[in-house]
């Protein structure tokens, strides 16, 4: 078994001085044996220090870190059996592809056939049988990331740990490099922790996703359950994209239903659902705020019950479908999200209506759904 288990960890950069940085906050996570999980959150938000405690580069302020059944908070690094991917590379100029992939074995002393054995299989999984006797400089970005993996393969590892591994590459080859690191999850059937701030990666690659802010877990789930149902504001506005639109309003009720009412430059007045409604009554006494993604918008007419007047800041058509930057009446942006090539000009009045069968209501001040 190879889950790897944090017990309220945490990690403290000069304890005690005036200097001192509470980087990790006591986290708990529990990750599951063969399970492909994503680290995701903004810069400095705790993810990378969490990784480096797991593989032994940071020592751990206080807490608990196993790996398996076994204790490893002070257990030196190259008896962890992890294996890490770098973002840089980390490959040796002047070896082959071939020497770098098996530099780490031959530290181990591993008999020289078996080095020979494990570097083949490495390089047939990745396809990198003909360029092992090439160095680093004559390979692409994606190829030396590659080798980067199958330096990790050949030590078989119980845990795989990225470091955002493909921050360097282009977007055409970050998209063929999740498919790579995807179907090696697959074929290895091992642990794997991934660190990102690509949101993007994330929701393609991960079993399940941990999103993080300022050194603590904001909610752990399948990429799908958090995009459909975030525990918070922050959650709802990091995945996604382009982000979830966020309204600032109160609650009124009058003879024809519960209305969320946002202020601004021009009052506006949404009719909430029946499931809405009865959730906003009994939040009546908190200031709320109303999130519905940009997919979750349809053009009306000005007359609807639901409709939002908005003009036109940007239009994107990117196609298939198109991005609409928009100035409502209230004064809130908001992007919307519609099918196919909309042709909208900057300053054109439009009306769209939110579907507040798929809206969440958050408390403003604690940031959690309602």
């Amino acid at each position: 078994m190879s889950g790897v288990t944090l017990s309220n960890l945490s990690k403290t950069y000069n304890p005690g001085s005036k200097d001192s940085f509470h980087a990790v906050k006591g986290i708990d996570l529990e990750i599951r044996d063969k399970e492909f999980m994503v680290l995701v959150g903004p810069s400095g938000c705790g993810k990378s220090t969490t990784l480096r405690m797991i593989a032994g580069l940071e020592e751990v302020s206080s807490g608990d870190l196993r790996i398996g059944e076994r204790r490893m908070n002070d257990v030196l690094p190259k008896n962890r059996g992890i294996a890490m991917v770098f973002q840089n590379y980390a490959l040796y100029p002047h070896m082959s592809v071939a020497d770098n992939m098996a530099f780490g074995l031959k530290l181990r002393k591993t008999p020289k056939s078996e080095i020979q054995n494990r570097v083949q299989e490495a390089a047939d999984i990745l396809g990198l049988t003909e360029m092992l006797g090439r160095r680093p400089k004559a390979l692409s970005g994606g190829q030396r990331q590659r080798v980067a993996l199958g330096r990790a393969i050949v030590r078989k590892p119980d845990v795989f740990l990225f470091d955002e591994p493909l921050s360097n590459l282009d977007a055409k080859m970050r998209v063929q490099m999740r498919a790579e690191i995807a179907k090696l999850h697959a074929r290895l059937n091992a642990t794997m922790i991934y660190v990102t701030h690509d949101q993007t990666e994330a929701m393609t690659m991960g079993d399940r996703i941990c999103v993080m802010k300022d050194g603590k877990i904001m909610q752990v789930d399948e990429p799908i359950r958090i995009y459909q149902s975030p525990d918070n504001l922050f959650t709802a506005g990091f995945i996604g994209l382009p982000q979830m639109n966020f309204l600032k309003g109160v609650v009124e009720e009058d003879a024809t239903g519960v209305h969320f009412v946002i202020s601004g430059v021009q009052e506006l007045r949404v009719k909430l659902t029946d499931q809405l409604s009865g959730i906003a009554r009994s939040n009546r006494a908190v200031p709320l705020t109303l999130g519905i993604r940009p997919e979750h918008f349809a053009l009306c007419t000005e007359d609807d019950p639901a409709a939002i007047p908005a003009e036109v800041e940007v239009g994107e058509p990117l196609g298939a479908e198109s991005y609409i930057h928009l100035l409502s009446k209230s004064g809130d942006k908001l992007i919307v999200r519609l099918s196919g090539i909309i042709q909208s000009g900057v300053g054109q009045l439009l009306c769209v209506k939110p579907d507040l069968e798929n809206a969440h209501l958050f408390n403003s001040e604690t940031g959690q759904r309602l």
